[in-house]
């Protein structure tokens, strides 16, 4: 069940993934941030994992639902992004949020249309 598009979407939630981590590391240090990061850290991360997971998929079916939880976790990451953005007051956070969510939403837009084509083409 390997889908050409996943290989590009793997390697992007990959580095994705490792921007969060090295952003969250650097500029999220207060206790104040920390619930926001780690959650930030789970769902950014769970993109990923789950496209990677669905490589190893035993069915269509079974590669569909995990595309379909990583564009979940990527739709939470949007939202801890948001939050970051809407309530952090350094500039740095906030260009890095949006940024971030630009990137996810690129990362999202490729996984639904992975999605809608292997639904289309049962």
């Amino acid at each position: 069940m390997k889908n050409d598009k996943s290989g590009g979407i793997k390697i992007r939630s990959y580095r994705f993934s490792l921007k969060i981590l090295e952003f969250t590391k650097e500029c999220l240090k207060g206790r104040e941030h920390w619930i926001i990061s780690n959650q930030l850290v789970r769902s950014a991360t769970s993109v990923g994992a789950n496209v990677s997971e669905a490589r190893g998929a035993s069915s269509r079916r079974d590669f569909i639902n995990y595309f379909q939880i990583a564009l979940k976790s990527a739709n939470e990451t949007k939202y801890w992004l948001c939050l970051l953005r809407d309530t952090v007051a350094c500039s740095n956070v906030i260009e890095n949020s949006i940024k971030f969510l630009s990137e996810i939403e690129e990362i999202s837009k490729m996984i639904a249309a992975s999605i809608i084509t292997l639904k289309r083409n049962k």
